[in-house]
Parts: C-alpha cells; sequence; structure tokens
C-alpha cells in the first residue's frame, strides 16, 4: 500500500511579503527550505492560521538567512504580512518505507529563524 504522509513542515512562519505582480508561487528563505527538506520547485501546502486560508503552490528558493516568505501572484491576495502559517509537503512512502521514513518539524522564532527541529517517525519503537 502506498501512504501519503508529511515530509517537512515549517510551523508558524511570518509572511515577510506579498506580491501581486510575480508569476506565482511561494518565495523561502533557502536555510528554512533546507531544514525542512523542501526542494525547489516542489509542492507546497499553505495554512494561513489566522484566517484559515488553504493554498497550493510551489517553493522558490529566496536569499539564505534573510528570513523570506513571500507569497506571489494570486496567492498574495490569501495573506497578508505578518499572518502565520504553516507550509507542510507530504511525500508518498509504502509500508515497508514507513518504518525508516520520518517527518522533519522547523519551528521558529519571530523573524523565521530555525530554532528547533523535531523529527517524527511514523511506527512506534516496540
Amino acid at each position: 500500500m502506498i501512504r501519503e504522509v508529511m515530509g517537512g513542515k515549517l510551523h508558524l512562519v511570518r509572511i515577510t511579503q506579498c506580491n501581486l505582480e510575480y508569476e506565482g508561487s511561494c518565495a523561502i528563505d533557502q536555510d528554512l527550505l533546507d531544514a525542512a527538506n523542501i526542494l525547489p520547485f516542489e509542492r507546497i501546502h499553505i495554512y494561513n492560521v489566522n484566517s484559515g486560508q488553504r493554498l497550493d503552490t510551489y517553493a522558490i528558493p529566496a536569499r539564505r538567512g534573510s528570513g523570506t516568505v513571500g507569497l506571489n501572484g494570486a496567492a498574495a491576495r490569501l495573506a497578508q504580512r505578518g499572518d502565520r502559517v504553516i507550509i507542510v509537503t507530504y511525500v508518498q512512502v509504502n509500508d515497508e518505507e514507513t518504518a525508516k521514513h520520518r517527518s522533519t518539524v522547523v519551528m521558529v522564532d519571530e523573524k523565521n529563524k530555525p530554532v528547533k527541529t523535531i523529527r517524527h517517525s511514523l511506527r512506534s519503537k516496540s
């Protein structure tokens, strides 16, 4: 069986910019992408904690160390600067892979700097 599970998560990052005139996507500080194991142009799901809005787009790298999390194009209408969002990727794993898969959760400070990384196992150790 193939299951879809969380791959990486940026928890409660703040939107730093919204740009309607850009072609689309979400710009994310390369340090954050690396920490959450999110690849450039990978599909991401964004959940706006402030408004409840949910959207899909793809990640594009922003300047390393900048703290940037910017919504571009139509997505820019779904959040405001300062909104807190959760950014998640999902991966597909078969039952054999679930024993070794670990989801990554990155917690950040108020400036979108990683402060803690948690890795969750899908299967409990018995």
